[in-house]
């Protein structure tokens, strides 16, 4: 079941991953804290830590930020992507209870047709090879 599913923004793939106050709940407790780190493995098996933090007064406004960046340059990730966190339900104890799932909008004459999986990490074609 999906805890959390968004379309990001410029925001999310170059500072940080602004996520719904209701996502809270089904992260590890706070405990009177600010933030909380969780690890959440994505489709290739990887273990990724992330670090939720809050405000500490007023409106929370929960963000993900510690591993985030690495995800997302990890991924290519890029605004209008979208972005699934899972949080494992079976009774069996788990070492990591959350998934993370990244898909890319298929475009045909700039119209998005659908979502397909990111699987892969990004290679760099940018980089010459030495001969």
């Amino acid at each position: 079941m999906a805890k959390l599913s968004k379309k990001l923004s410029k925001t999310d793939v170059r500072k940080r991953l602004s996520v719904p106050t209701r996502f809270l709940s089904s992260l590890p407790s706070f405990n009177g804290a600010h933030a909380v780190d969780f690890q959440a493995v994505d489709e290739g098996g990887k273990v990724w830590t992330f670090k939720c933090s809050i405000r500490r007064r007023r409106h929370p406004k929960p963000v993900l930020s510690k591993g985030w960046l690495a995800f997302v340059a990890s991924k290519g990730l890029k605004a209008g992507d979208k972005i699934k966190f899972f949080k494992e339900t079976n009774d069996a104890a788990t070492a990591h209870a959350y998934k993370v799932r990244a898909k890319r909008g298929i475009k045909i004459f700039g119209c998005v047709l659908g979502y397909a999986p990111i699987t892969a990490p990004v290679i760099n074609s940018n980089k010459v090879s030495p001969t």
